[in-house]
Parts: structure tokens; C-alpha cells; sequence
């Protein structure tokens, strides 16, 4: 089938004024295999969408990945389970499916450093962009930093409530350094804010009985979250 050149040209402007980059670039190509008989216009029609939503879904998840601050990209496809025999494989592979999102769960990671919770924390979080969910990862050091800076500045309700609007919150490296005085309690007023309506992931290198010792408020060891 022979397509006439002012047709030809009209679906090329009609892609530029679409905003389809990809379409226009993959549209040469489509039009010769649709000429040598591969496809017909309905297959060559589909083609070029799934091609355009393809880029457009690819820029989607790059950016959310950046507003989420996952600047290191891990996936369970590459977490090695035979690492970890202990580690349940089932039910992480369950966790991906993103349920305890929507019952606003909290999921604790717990283990000694070099055990993969940073790895399976960040390919959850990567798994929730990729399913549209809004996602914020932080270390605590991090998030406390920010509330405590927040609450100088009298701006912690907006801090927390700016913090609670991702579906998942995750909270990585409890344990790991010292938490400033009254960083235990910002955190807690964080994660009561948060619960039963957000779901979170926490990591730490220490058992429950000691969360309290580490955020530096032994009242509040047993949090919410825990």
C-alpha cells in the first residue's frame, strides 16, 4: 500500500502537535513495514501508541523516582534470595504486589548490616513508583533532620503533613546513627500522623527492644509503627 506524501505529512504534524515524540520518530519505519506488507494500519496504528506510552511511561517513573529521592535504583530481580536462605522469598514476592499499601501497613526490615534491607526496602519503594504510588524515601538521620529543622522554623505541622501525603513513607537506617535530642519524639509524631493511614517501611539493624534506646526516647518505645 502506497501512502500519499500530503497524508504522510499531516500524521507528522499531527504527532508534533500531539506532543508524540516517539510516534514521529518510530513513524518511518512503521510506514515502510506497512508497505512491505508486515502490518496492516490497525497493527501499525497500535504500534505507534504502545511506542509513545511506552516513552511517556519511562519519563513518568524517572521522575517520580527523583521526587521519591531514590537516587540508587534497586530491583528484587536483582536481590540475591540464595544470600539470604532465611529470608522468606514468598512472601517479599508478595509484599511487591503492594497490598499493605492499601491497607496503610507497616513493614519492619529488620537484621545485621549487610543483609539486603536497604536493597529490598528501595525495590518496594521502586515497585510502588511503578505502580503510580506516590513514594518518599528517606534514612532517619535524614527525616529527623528535616522535622527538626521544620519545627525551628515553626513549620512542623506543615512538615509532617507534607509527609504523610505519600502512599508509602520509607524510613531506612534505624539504628545506624545516634538521633539528635528530640528526634525521637519528631519521629513519633511522624509516625502517629501516619498511622493506619500511610503505609511505611522501617529498617534497622536492631531488634524492637531496643528502638527506644536508639531514637532516645525509652517512653516512646513502643510505637505505633512497632
Amino acid at each position: 500500500m502506497t501512502m500519499h506524501a500530503s497524508t504522510i505529512d499531516s500524521i507528522r504534524k499531527s504527532l508534533v502537535g500531539l506532543r508524540m515524540p516517539r510516534a514521529l520518530e518510530a513513524l518511518d519505519a512503521t510506514l515502510r513495514r506497512i508497505e512491505q506488507g508486515e502490518i496492516d494500519g490497525i497493527q501499525a496504528f497500535d504500534e505507534l501508541l504502545v511506542e509513545e506510552l511506552t516513552l511517556r511511561e519511562s519519563r513518568r517513573i524517572k521522575a517520580a523516582l527523583m521526587m521519591a529521592r531514590l537516587t540508587t535504583i534497586k530491583t528484587l530481580a536483582g536481590f540475591d534470595f540464595a544470600f539470604q536462605p532465611s529470608l522468606d522469598k514468598n512472601r517479599i514476592i508478595a509484599l511487591a504486589e503492594l497490598k499493605f499499601i492499601e491497607r496503610a501497613e507497616v513493614v519492619h526490615l529488620l537484621g545485621p548490616p549487610g543483609t539486603g534491607k536497604s536493597h529490598l526496602a528501595t525495590a518496594l519503594a521502586v515497585e510502588a513508583v511503578k505502580a503510580a504510588k506516590s513514594v518518599y524515601f528517606s534514612t532517619l538521620a535524614d527525616i529527623i533532620a528535616s522535622l527538626a529543622k521544620a519545627e525551628r522554623e515553626g513549620q512542623l505541622r506543615e512538615r509532617i503533613r507534607y509527609l504523610c501525603r505519600a502512599s508509602l513513607l520509607v524510613v531506612d537506617e534505624i539504628g545506624y546513627l545516634p538521633v539528635v535530642p528530640g528526634g525521637g519524639n519528631l519521629f513519633f509524631q511522624l509516625v502517629n500522623a501516619r498511622y493506619e493511614k500511610g503505609a511505611m517501611i522501617l529498617t534497622s539493624n536492631r531488634g524492637f527492644a531496643e528502638w527506644g534506646e536508639v531514637i532516645g526516647n525509652p517512653s516512646n518505645a513502643g510505637y505505633p509503627c512497632c
